[in-house]
């Protein structure tokens, strides 16, 4: 135990650090959060004061961590589930979500299928095959993090303009094609033979129908009874955490991840915004700021330092031009479809590009699915911190420009 607190100490420390120093330089704390599983994994840690690092994380002893973080996993994915939202404004605002979302799946998709065998024999474990990998990679390359594009909207009053309602709604639009596409790969992967991947996605479709059928109008019902007001007491909420717990060891039982059933559970609650607040500050503010850090840990934990050598640097740029050029061209050439002008598109693609946590959510099911291994692990972390980090400042820019344009017209007038 005061190894463990030791552990947890550092770990909390480092992400308040980091988070603070995003903050202030105009990035969302949870960048920051992410950078320290890095910070302290062996790439700079592990490299800096090997011994230290051996110490106090040693491969022995990372068991209670691992318990820890992937709680704090199955949290965050209820939370996130919760926060699906439907487009408000019916049929037009869905259209326009599905112009924005499916290409911005579409294109990174492709692109990832089409390096995908370039990286294959040099970064795919013994024994897995072309198509898995590739499917796998594809999925990687096209997720977007509704969390933190969220929290760069809130943060810059841009929740309810035209293009934070368009970004939402297409991230999660797309999203949902994402993960419907990582569970089939999953299940390919932990299915040995075609009757079992039957009854892998079989038992997957039945929990779908299960909680949007059966559990999404009990829980209206609970939650109308004894939580009208949009805030459930300790009974309503300990029965939800137990509906988390329960879908995602089933989920598990299924052959696939926990996240898809905490996932799962949380999209089937009701559309209710005062419920998702009481959510968010009774159980994101615990998953986020003490138990996700563990996660991001035991993420850095995972990394090499061998990633980067040889053709690493080369592959790390392959990566990065298939997933910045497919997010950013795919959604933006989406968004002008929809509607908007060429620089509210740059940055709705730009916004689309952030792939923050979720991506390492997904490069945890393909870690433990045996998909990917520390070599690829690692070049799609520092991805996701790049591209995460991009999103803000070439928001920020599309807005200046906008303004300056917007001024000079008025000039002008």
């Amino acid at each position: 135990m005061p190894h463990l607190l030791l552990q947890l100490s550092v770990i909390l420390a480092t992400a308040r650090v980091l988070a603070l120093l995003l903050r202030r330089l105009g990035q969302p704390a949870v960048i920051g959060e992410m950078i320290a599983g890095f910070v302290l994994g062996p790439v700079v840690f592990g490299a800096v004061a090997p011994e230290w690092h051996a110490a106090l994380f040693p491969k022995g002893g990372l068991a209670a961590l691992h318990g820890l973080g992937q709680l704090g996993l199955v949290l965050f994915m209820f939370i996130v589930g919760a926060e699906l939202r439907a487009p408000d404004g019916a049929r037009a605002r869905l259209v326009a979500a599905a112009w924005v979302g499916i290409p911005a799946v579409l294109l990174p998709a492709v692109l990832g299928l089409a390096i995908a065998p370039v990286l294959h024999r040099d970064y795919a474990p013994a024994g897995v095959g072309a198509w898995p990998f590739a499917a796998f990679l594809a999925a990687a390359l096209a997720i977007t993090a509704f969390p933190v594009m969220a929290r760069i909207l809130k943060d810059r009053g841009l929740t309810r303009s035209p293009i934070g309602q368009l970004s939402l709604a297409a991230t999660a639009f797309a999203d949902v094609l994402v993960w419907i596409l990582l569970a089939f790969v999953v299940a390919s992967i932990a299915a040995h033979g075609a009757s079992a991947f039957v009854r892998t996605i079989g038992g997957l479709a039945l929990a779908c129908t299960v909680a949007f059928g059966v559990l999404r109008p009990l829980l209206a019902r609970l939650l109308a009874r004894h939580a009208h007001d949009g805030r459930p007491g300790g009974a309503v909420l300990g029965t939800l955490l137990v509906g988390t717990c329960a879908m995602a060891a089933a989920s598990e039982w299924l052959g696939l991840h926990a996240v898809f059933g905490a996932f799962l559970f949380g999209a089937c609650l009701p559309r209710d915004d005062r419920l998702l607040d009481t959510l968010v500050e009774r159980l994101e503010h615990v998953a986020v700021l003490m138990l996700m850090p563990v996660f991001f840990v035991l993420a850095g934990l995972s990394t090499t330092v061998d990633a980067f050598t040889g053709a690493g640097a080369w592959a790390l740029l392959l990566i990065l031009a298939a997933a910045v050029l497919g997010k950013i061209v795919g959604a933006g050439a989406g968004a002008r479809i929809a509607g908007l002008d060429a620089r509210s598109s740059l940055a709705v693609g730009s916004l689309m590009n952030a792939r923050g946590m979720m991506e390492l959510v997904v490069l945890e099911v393909g870690r433990a699915a045996g998909v990917i291994g520390a070599g690829l692990f690692t070049l799609l972390m520092t991805m996701t911190i790049v591209t995460t980090l991009m999103a803000a400042p070439m928001l920020a820019a599309c807005l200046r420009r906008a303004d300056a344009r917007a001024q000079a017209a008025a000039t002008r007038e």
